[in-house]
C-alpha cells in the first residue's frame, strides 16, 4: 500500500510532473517533492528508465521501488487512497475521461514540446531556465551555461521524434489555436472538462498547459491573445485543494455537452489517425509513421509506447458492458472517431 506522505522527483518544467502535483492537491494527498538531486541524497532507489514523475511505492516486503508514467500511478492511487476520486463512477464518461487524457498526454504534448523548442525565445527561456531545476539555483554560472548549450541542443534535436519537423509545424500550430478555441467555449459552460469536478483528463490537460500558456514564450503569448479564460484556468486547477466536489458534480455522457462533443471531434482531426497509424507502423516493424490527416500530411518516429496506450483504451472500451459499450460507441460515432476502438490495426 502507498506510504504517505507519498514521495517523488519531478521538475516544474515537466507537464506530467504539474499533472500528478494539482491531482494530489485536490485529492487531499500529503506528498513529498524531491527536486534536483534530492532522491538522490535520500538514497531513492533508481528507475529501469529515467523519466519524469518518478514516484516511490513500496513491492510486497516493503522495499521502494521506482515507478513512473503517470496514467497507472493517478489509478493506483484511486485504488490505495480513498476519498475525492479523479475518475468517473459512469464506466462511459470514465471512458471518455481516459481518452481525452490520452489526447493530452500523448498529442498536447507535441505542441508543448514544438512550441518550446522550435522558436528561438522558447529554446533561450527554457535552455536557461530548467538546468537549473536540477543543478540547483546555487550552481556555478559557467556549469549552467554549459548546461544550457547541451541541454538545448540535445533537446532540439529530438523534435523529429515527438513529431516536430517542416511537414508537421504548420499542422501543430493550427491544432493548438483550435485547441484554445474549444476549450474556451466549453469553459464558458463548466469549469472542467469533465463537469463541474475534475477528472483525470483536466490534470493531464492542465500539466500540458501549465507549460503551454504559462512557460514557454510563444504558445504564452498566443494563448493570451486567443483565451485569457484559458490562461486563468491553468492558474485555478494548479490547486483546486479547496474545492468540495459532489457526487453529482460529474458531467452527463448522455446527452453530452455539445462543448464537450466538440472537444471529442477535434480528436478525429490528427489524435485518432495518427494513434491508429503508429501502431500499424509499429505493427509491421517500421521506424516512421505517415498519416493522410484533414488538414495534410502527417510524418514521424514511430513511438512505441503509444502502441501501449491504444492498448489500454481499446482494452477499457472491451470492458463495458453491453449497454455502457453501446453509449460509448454512439459517442465516438457522433465524435467520427470509431475507428480509434473498431479499426483493424
Amino acid at each position: 500500500m502507498t506510504q504517505l506522505p507519498l514521495a517523488f522527483k519531478g521538475a516544474p518544467g515537466s507537464p506530467y510532473t504539474r499533472k500528478m502535483l494539482a491531482l494530489m492537491r485536490y485529492r487531499h494527498i500529503p506528498y513529498r517533492y524531491l527536486v534536483g538531486d534530492a532522491a538522490d541524497k535520500a538514497g531513492m532507489p533508481k528507475p529501469a528508465v529515467e523519466l519524469l514523475p518518478t514516484f516511490y511505492f513500496p513491492d510486497g516486503s516493503g522495499e521502494l521501488v521506482a515507478v513512473t508514467d503517470s496514467t497507472p500511478i493517478l489509478r493506483r492511487l484511486e485504488q490505495e487512497v480513498a476519498g475525492r476520486s479523479a475518475l468517473p463512477p459512469d464506466p462511459v464518461l470514465a471512458f471518455v475521461d481516459a481518452l481525452l487524457e490520452d489526447f493530452a498526454d500523448e498529442w498536447i504534448t507535441k505542441a508543448m514540446f514544438h512550441y518550446r523548442w522550435h522558436f528561438a525565445p522558447g529554446i533561450d527561456k527554457a535552455g536557461g531556465v530548467l538546468p537549473v531545476h536540477f543543478l540547483g539555483v546555487n550552481a556555478g554560472e559557467s556549469t549552467l551555461k554549459a548546461a544550457k548549450v547541451h541541454f538545448s541542443k540535445r533537446q532540439v534535436g529530438r523534435l523529429p521524434v515527438v513529431g516536430s519537423n517542416p511537414a508537421t509545424a504548420e499542422l501543430i500550430e493550427a491544432a493548438y489555436l483550435r485547441l484554445l478555441d474549444l476549450l474556451d467555449a466549453h469553459l464558458r459552460e463548466q469549469p472542467f472538462l469533465m463537469g463541474q469536478r475534475p477528472g483525470a483528463s483536466d490534470f493531464a490537460l492542465y500539466g500540458q498547459l501549465s507549460q503551454l500558456a504559462h512557460f514557454d514564450p510563444t504558445s504564452m503569448e498566443l494563448t493570451l491573445q486567443r483565451s485569457p479564460r484559458v490562461f486563468a484556468w491553468v492558474d485555478l486547477v494548479e490547486d483546486l485543494s479547496g474545492l468540495e466536489p459532489r457526487d453529482n458534480d460529474w458531467a452527463c455522457a448522455d446527452p453530452m455537452a455539445p462543448t464537450l462533443l466538440a472537444l471529442l471531434q477535434e480528436l478525429s482531426q490528427a489524435y485518432v489517425p495518427v494513434m491508429l497509424a503508429n501502431a500499424r507502423a509499429h505493427a509491421a516493424g517500421d521506424k516512421e509513421l505517415s498519416a493522410d490527416l484533414p488538414a495534410g500530411r502527417w510524418q514521424q518516429a514511430v513511438v512505441p509506447y503509444q502502441t501501449k496506450c491504444l492498448r489500454w483504451l481499446r482494452a477499457q472500451y472491451a470492458a463495458l458492458g453491453v449497454s455502457d459499450q453501446r453509449r460509448a460507441a454512439a459517442l465516438l460515432q457522433a465524435a467520427e472517431i470509431v475507428d480509434l476502438v473498431d479499426a483493424a490495426l
